[in-house]
């Protein structure tokens, strides 16, 4: 589809209503769902690597999916985009639009990337991020990498504003409910334990040097539904833990198309919304380096994913339909600081340029690549030391949607479901910015290493940046009051027991 059209894909609505006894009146508490096109064109970028890679082909849509609640108090706007990630400028940008157009407060906006690898063309650096640098970093950053597409960028910002504006144009009455789905079959840690004491990013399977996995996974799949008046379900919000990197043939929004494809096939609704948030999954991948069998191809890969969470998902919706309600309280907190960038050493930077002048056909590919990012991350680092980040939490009744900008290591998302004293805590990452791959300290230690501690101009941060997004986050959610877990009705009394079975063995 063409990214200079605007169509309205699917705009669907869900409202709650709570009761303020103080007052003695109901006030409106409200919600509402929809969703926007965002699909690349034929041609563009794909972002994903270090180097230039075109789309070619065509498989299934990319879109913005937003939901938008209002408890008569405040209003919170929750979007998922299939993108590899969301920089802090079109965050900054859409959000200001949006409090212009409906109201919504922009420090009430979560705007998370799914991380699709087969999405639209966004990259970290934009148009004259290196217009003070030297003639070789510019044809680096502007010929040898991915950059954003102004055009698509300016069409993204609008589908954001239009998903949400649209949303909270079309609030109605409805009830929520709260769960969370087990799923451990499609996602693993790709780091592993190795015999010299260090730690691989896919070492590869049936490496005899593997020793284990480096860390865990989490196999949580939060689940919110909204229903209308009527038990007619209107939107869905899902968060788990794995890149998406099934990558089928062509554009795509990764398995999280399949998720959806899932949830639309297993409830009926050909229209359905479902916002996805991506979990803390920066170690994390469908691809086990322990694998008994041979992988799947990309296109089984991507059902395989989407439609396993997909369908745990839809069974943590059957559960806890029963128990819908309408008494939800929103609230939000944000913090924005200023973080240290990790610098390279000048005996680094001075080999890096080296390296880039060789070329990638005599320094060798890899070689080159990293000296690459390492020449960029230098001219960065001389314009920009420091970079703004944000950590968010949202309040939906009894959910923390708790933020990051980060590809976050899955322990730190484990250790922030820990902390906060919310009944469900779901951990948002890439969310309102991107800084790259945030790992934990122990992996920066003598026994780490591997592809995410690499110094590039992607990932940099100082390495406590894991630990301050974590406590920060906690800290935020801790601050807010959980509102009750909407369950079913207790069940009726019943004292004398069912006639048939109060009976003792029948021997003869």
């Amino acid at each position: 589809m063409k990214y200079i059209l605007t169509p309205i894909i699917f705009c669907l609505q869900a409202a709650l209503l709570w009761a303020m006894p103080a007052e003695g009146i109901a006030p409106i508490f409200r919600a509402a769902f929809c969703e926007k096109d965002i699909t690349p064109d034929i041609g563009m970028e794909q972002p994903g690597g270090y180097g230039k890679s075109y789309h070619r082909k065509f498989h299934d849509q990319c879109k913005v999916r937003a939901a938008v609640f209002d408890d008569g108090r405040k209003k919170v706007a929750i979007v998922g985009v299939d993108l590899i990630f969301i920089t802090r400028k079109v965050v900054q940008v859409s959000r200001a639009e949006i409090q212009e157009q409906c109201g919504i407060q922009g420090s009430d906006i979560m705007i998370g990337a799914s991380h699709s690898h087969s999405s639209g063309p966004i990259a970290m650096s934009e148009p004259g991020d290196f217009d003070d640098a030297s003639p070789m970093v510019k044809e680096l950053a502007t010929n040898m990498s991915i950059v954003s597409d102004p055009g698509f960028i300016q069409y993204l910002q609008q589908q954001i504003v239009a998903a949400v504006c649209e949303a909270h144009k079309n609030l109605q009455d409805a009830k929520l409910a709260v769960g969370v789905g087990h799923e451990d079959k499609v996602s693993f840690n790709r780091r592993l334990r190795m015999k010299n004491g260090l730690s691989y990013s896919h070492p590869g399977v049936g490496n005899p040097d593997i020793i284990d996995y480096a860390g865990p996974i989490d196999p949580d799949v939060g689940t919110i539904g909204v229903w209308d008046m009527k038990d007619n379900l209107l939107g869905v919000m899902v968060n788990f833990a794995c890149h998406a990197t099934t990558n089928p043939d062509g554009i795509s929004a990764n398995w999280i198309g399949a998720m959806e494809r899932t949830l639309r096939g297993a409830t009926g609704n050909a229209a359905l919304p479902v916002v996805f948030l991506q979990g803390a999954c920066g170690d994390i991948t469908q691809v086990d380096n322990l694998a008994k069998y041979a992988n799947p191809n990309a296109e089984d890969w991507w059902e395989l994913v989407g439609g396993r969470v997909g369908a745990e998902a839809y069974k943590t919706l059957l559960l806890i339909k029963r128990g819908a309600g309408n008494d939800i309280p929103l609230d939000s907190r944000q913090k924005v600081w200023q973080i240290k960038r990790r610098v390279p050493s000048g005996e680094k930077v001075k080999k890096a340029f080296e390296l880039v002048k060789q070329g990638p056909e005599k320094a060798g590919a890899t070689e080159w690549t990293f000296a690459k990012e390492t020449v960029m991350l230098d001219a960065m680092i001389k314009k920009r030391p420091e970079v703004e980040v944000e950590v968010q939490a949202i309040q939906v009744g009894p959910v923390a949607l708790i933020s990051n900008p980060a590809e976050y290591f899955v322990q730190y998302g484990l250790d922030i479901k820990k902390g906060s004293h919310f009944p469900f805590t779901f951990v948002v990452e890439l969310a309102n910015g991107v800084v790259g791959y945030v790992p934990t300290e122990e992996a920066f230690g003598p026994n780490g290493g591997g592809y995410e501690t690499r110094l590039t101009s992607y990932s940099n941060l100082e390495v406590t940046a894991g630990r301050q997004f974590a406590d920060t986050g906690i800290k935020l959610a801790n601050e807010m009051k959980p509102g009750k877990i909407p369950l079913p009705a207790l069940p009726p009394a019943k004292t004398v027991p069912w006639s048939y079975g109060n009976v003792p063995p029948e021997l003869k």
